[in-house]
C-alpha cells in the first residue's frame, strides 16, 4: 500500500514551547498540504496548547511526567498508519517529511533521522559529543552500527508502535530505535539537517545523558535475553 500525507500522524510532547510551536505546526501544514494529523501531548504552563489548537492539532493535556511519558502517549494516540515523531523546538526539518514517508513506502518499518551525518554544528558541543557516544555504545551492544540513537525525528509504522511495550522516559528516543532493530524490523537511517533550537532546553545534559546511557544498556540487555 502506498501511503500519502492523509495517512500520516505527526506527534510530539510539548512543554512550554510557545516560542517555537507555531513555526513547527505551520511547517507541517505547508509540507503536508494540511492533510496530516498532528497530536500534541502537552504539560505546558504557557500558551503552547492554545497555539497548537489554533493550528488544528489534537492536544492531550497531562501533568508533567517527563519526555518519554509524553511522547509515548502521543505515539499511542495517533490514528493513522504512519506516525512521525518530532520535537516542538523547531530543530527538525519538516521539509523532510516526504523523505520519511518515502522510506516507509519503500518497505521500512522505521526511518530514523540522523542529525549527526551533516555534523549537527548547531548542537551544543557537549550534546553532540554525548550523542556520538550514545550511538557508539548502542552499536557495540547491538552488534550493528547506528549513527544517531537519540534523534527525535523518526517515522514508524503504527502497527509496530503498538506491538512493542515501551518502558523508558528520558531514554525513550534510544529505546524507539533499539528495540525494533534488535527484533529484526527494517530500520533505516536518513541524514537530516538539525537547526538551533528556539527557547530554552529542558534537559540537563549531565543528568539526562546518564539516564540515556543507562536506558541504552538496560534495553539492549533486555532485548538480548528476550
Amino acid at each position: 500500500m502506498e501511503y500519502g500525507f492523509e495517512d500520516l500522524s505527526v506527534v510530539m510532547g510539548t512543554y512550554n514551547e510557545e516560542e517555537a510551536i507555531e513555526t513547527v505546526l505551520t511547517d507541517i501544514e505547508e509540507v503536508a498540504d494540511g492533510e496530516a494529523e498532528v497530536v500534541c501531548v502537552d504539560s505546558s504552563e504557557d500558551r503552547t496548547p492554545e497555539i497548537a489548537r489554533e493550528h488544528g492539532a489534537r492536544v492531550i493535556e497531562q501533568e508533567p511526567q517527563g519526555y518519554g511519558v509524553a511522547v509515548r502517549a502521543a505515539l499511542l494516540a495517533a490514528d493513522r498508519p504512519v506516525v512521525v515523531t518530532t520535537d516542538c523546538d523547531d530543530t527538525y526539518p519538516m521539509e523532510r517529511l516526504p523523505d520519511l514517508l518515502e522510506g516507509i513506502n519503500d518497505g521500512a518499518d522505521v526511518v530514523s533521522g540522523d542529525r549527526l551525518y551533516y555534523g549537527a554544528e548547531t548542537m551544543p558541543d557537549l550534546n553532540r559529543l554525548g550523542n556520538r557516544g550514545f550511538a557508539l555504545l548502542a552499536s557495540v551492544l547491538m552488534g550493528r552500527r547506528v549513527h544517531d540513537t537519540t534523534t527525535g525525528m523518526r517515522a514508524y509504522r503504527r502497527e509496530l508502535v503498538r506491538k512493542v511495550e515501551w518502558t523508558e522516559n528520558t531514554g525513550l528516543s534510544a529505546e524507539l530505535l533499539i528495540r525494533p532493530l534488535m527484533r529484526g524490523y527494517d530500520v533505516r537511517e536518513l541524514p537530516i539537517e538539525y537547526r538551533e533550537r528556539k527557547g530554552e532546553t529542558k534537559l540537563d545534559p549531565l543528568q539526562g545523558g546518564a539516564a540515556i546511557a543507562k536506558s541504552i544498556l538496560k534495553v539492549c540487555l533486555e532485548e538480548r535475553v528476550r
